[in-house]
């Protein structure tokens, strides 16, 4: 293995742990508007993760990215239909009502 291989394997562990620290102690209430902010992050792991399959370094590198690929894809996808769920809760219903009718007084 090079030491380049090992020094990723250990950044991608260490960045795993810390983002389920953090994520963990988020209340619920704040995670919907937070997850709606790291869909630009995902954003950009989406677009590093077709640089890697594009790249073609190597078939292990090619599947790597497609996987990451779908999954960043995924990722993206289900935080917006998320998001647009939660602004739905806040939208006024436009719709008319009926006028109630009252009878002789």
């Amino acid at each position: 293995m090079t030491d380049a291989l090992v020094f990723s394997i250990y950044v991608f562990i260490l960045a795993t742990f810390v983002g389920i620290e953090v994520i963990s102690k988020v209340p619920p209430l704040l995670h919907t508007p937070l997850m709606s902010g790291s869909n630009a992050i995902s954003g950009i792991t989406l677009v590093g993760s077709l640089i890697a399959a594009g790249e073609g370094h190597g078939e292990l590198s090619v599947y790597l990215g497609m996987a990451a690929v779908i999954l960043a894809t995924i990722n993206v996808v289900g935080g917006f239909l998320v998001t647009d769920r939660m602004l739905e809760m806040f939208k006024q219903d436009k719709s008319p009502k009926p006028e109630e009718t009252r009878r002789g007084n």
